[in-house]
């Protein structure tokens, strides 16, 4: 398995977003240190935006299988590749 690559960045936050995360981070916090939040907020946004592809993936093939037979029209792999590029 290759070595994951590590960055760092810098991300500036005021006000009410500052304190917020101020709350989250340290002794009465969820999390220990800012760093850690930041990646759990990333896993999280991550597995959101997974779950909606494979909701949307699911509607789709619904949709599919709900579709009479007499629609379904015999393609070839030219055929899907074909359309595919379109």
């Amino acid at each position: 398995m290759p070595k994951a690559r590590t960055t760092t960045m810098t991300v500036r936050l005021s006000g009410t977003l500052s304190d917020f995360v101020a709350a989250n981070v340290g002794e009465h916090g969820a999390y220990e240190n800012v760093s850690e939040y930041m990646r759990d907020l990333i896993r999280r946004d991550k597995e959101r935006t997974e779950q909606e592809a494979f909701d949307r993936l699911k509607t789709e093939l619904a949709h599919a299988y709900a579709a009479p037979e007499s629609s379904y029209q015999p393609l070839t792999a030219a055929d899907v590749i074909a359309r595919n590029r379109a």
